[in-house]
């Protein structure tokens, strides 16, 4: 294990690093935040995915890159004089001694529960509007869904028992239902419904303490790799997918699934 005084040294490093390419390199000298926004968006992605795959190689890759992104920032801050790489990170460490007032001050808490409550109602007294004033927009709808309900059951705005939640799930597949039935319904319609059904579901994801987002890309995760086992088998077969039937291309899928794929 490296010492605390290596890692001030390769800290300083990066800034030195950065420093020199935002003055000698062509493109990074022309990158503005709207700029690197997408590139810190993809790279957030590549973190996601190298976690998922449980790529540690990759997660301390992706990691860095990160790291080189908020440096970055920080650089630009500096430069219009809004901010820089020490106001930033002692804000930062500022905000986490005010909302961990049971490790700093004497605040006692029994659980994890109590203290996102707690980080909840500290966030209200710094001037925050609203409970859900956190999420931000531009979240994938997954996410915010998850995001949206775990921030209203800190105020105890939700179901007391899982049960209820589960009623509810079924409650919007019925409407769901109807309305496709429903000869005068249309595709908005139609559309809401399906979304106050996947809404449902987030929610017993959250009681079941399952990660709606995690558990859908394993699912994405699993499709393709069984679906890439179906074209290599067709290809072994000298077969077009287009040219074979459902029933042949759902038999080598069971394949796929007996073989652990």
């Amino acid at each position: 294990m490296i010492n605390k005084e290596q890692k001030l040294l390769a800290f300083e490093r990066i800034l030195k690093i950065m420093d020199e390419l935002r003055e000698q390199c062509p493109w990074d000298k022309k990158q503005t935040m709207e700029t690197l926004r997408p590139l810190t968006i993809e790279e957030t992605y590549e973190l996601g995915d190298a976690i998922l795959k449980g790529d540690m190689k990759n997660v301390k890759e992706e990691l860095g890159d990160l790291l080189l992104h908020i440096v970055f920032y920080a650089r630009i801050g500096e430069e219009q004089g809004a901010f820089d790489i020490a106001s930033l990170t002692n804000d930062l460490c500022e905000k986490l001694i005010y909302r961990h007032p049971h490790i700093y001050s004497d605040v006692k808490v029994n659980n994890e529960e109590d203290v996102k409550k707690n980080w909840e109602q500290l966030k209200m007294r710094e001037g925050k509007k609203s409970v859900l004033g956190g999420v931000p927009d531009s979240l994938p709808s997954l996410i915010k869904a998850y995001r949206i309900q775990d921030k209203a059951a800190q105020v105890k705005f939700e179901w007391d028992k899982i049960e209820d939640v589960w009623a509810k799930v079924e409650e919007e597949m019925e409407e769901l239902k109807s309305e496709i039935r429903n000869e005068k319904s249309d595709t908005g319609k139609i559309e809401e419904e399906f979304g106050d059904l996947l809404f449902s579901l987030v929610n017993y994801a959250r009681f079941l303490k399952v990660d709606p987002e995690t558990a859908l890309e394993r699912t994405n995760i699993k499709f393709i790799r069984r679906f890439k086992f179906i074209e290599e088998k067709a290809e072994k077969m000298q077969k077009s997918l287009n040219d074979m039937s459902l029933e042949e291309m759902d038999g080598i899928w069971n394949e796929a699934k007996l073989a652990g794929l």
